[in-house]
């Protein structure tokens, strides 16, 4: 069976030195318009927590106004007081309560205890008058809302930035198989080979033995190979994405499957460090990176039956 390709160090840092490349480019031609659309949707969020729920005492506020500030759809703007912000899975648990704005509002207790959770956590220098116990003058009225709006807009952005890049990767090997004659089959749980999409087929995101895996491919010569789709903004996340991540799938694959059956497979964009790149590929891992899909095909094509 044809092995898959093993990168020489020369070789990585070239194909790095490219994503690198590729990323900056990508991310500085990102428009300003997403940042400014999103900064104006949620300014005009907190400037409704203040004008129609009268944030600025948030002390005041009953359990029913809870309930409406989340049938009004503001409620992440409500987590963003807290220094730092509340997560909404931590806001739950720390409050142990519902987000639904059904639940609030016929239970007032659990509306209570959300409220309570992020008071105790506001913070004090966007709101120093709370703490204080005072009416906010309108210059730290206005300071406050456009740092709340700028901070969570800040994450808001990074979080679509990345599960958009990851949705395009994803969509750009899967474009790139049907190219290539593969055809999209529906997403199964992979037991067994006998589970595993046909030859010349794969499907999206399925359980592979006991990990997910982005994209599990059919190879011709029958081998199975569950594609990883990584995006990487720095060489510190790279470890994550990488070794933490794929090359840790890579090694439960190889024991759930066995070495002969199966080949667990990165595509990477991004930036990512050589000397983890090296460690990965040493444990296991195959790589291939979305700007040079031709080497992926490459090796795919490379194991049809002589002759065929």
């Amino acid at each position: 069976m044809k092995k898959p390709p093993y990168w020489t160090t020369e070789q990585l840092t070239d194909c790095a030195t490219a994503a690198r490349a590729a990323f900056r480019d990508e991310r500085l031609s990102e428009p300003l318009e997403r940042w400014k659309k999103t900064f104006d949707e949620y300014r005009a969020q907190f400037h409704r927590l203040f004008d129609e729920f009268d944030i600025a005492s948030p002390e005041n506020l009953s359990p029913e106004d809870v309930a409406g500030i989340f049938q009004e759809q503001l409620g992440d703007a409500l987590r963003y007081l807290a220094g730092p912000p509340i997560s909404a899975d931590d806001l739950k648990v720390l409050a142990d309560a519902s987000l639904g704005p059904s639940v609030l509002a016929n239970n007032p207790d659990q509306a209570q205890r959300l409220l309570d959770t992020i008071l105790i956590a506001i913070d004090p220098r966007r709101f120093p008058w709370v703490a204080q116990e005072r009416a906010p003058t309108e210059e730290e009225k206005s300071a406050a809302i456009l740092a709340s709006a700028a901070l969570i807009t800040a994450q808001r952005v990074s979080t679509d930035r990345r599960n958009e890049g990851k949705d395009q990767q994803e969509n750009a090997v899967k474009d790139y198989l049907v190219s290539l004659g593969f055809e999209e089959v529906p997403v199964r749980h992979i037991h067994t080979l006998t589970d595993a999409p046909d030859i010349g087929q794969f499907c999206s995101e399925a359980m592979v033995g006991s990990r997910k895996a982005d994209v599990p491919v059919r190879l011709y010569d029958g081998r199975l190979m569950p594609i990883e789709c990584k995006v990487s903004n720095s060489s510190t996340n790279s470890v994550k994405r990488i070794n933490n991540d794929a090359a840790v799938k890579a090694g439960i694959w190889h024991r759930e499957f066995g070495t002969n059956q199966v080949i667990p497979t990165a595509v990477l964009t991004g930036v990512f460090k050589v000397h983890n790149l090296e460690q990965a590929q040493h444990g296991g891992l195959t790589l291939f990176w979305a700007h040079d899909l031709v080497e992926l095909g490459k090796f795919i094509e490379s194991t049809k039956p002589k002759g065929k």
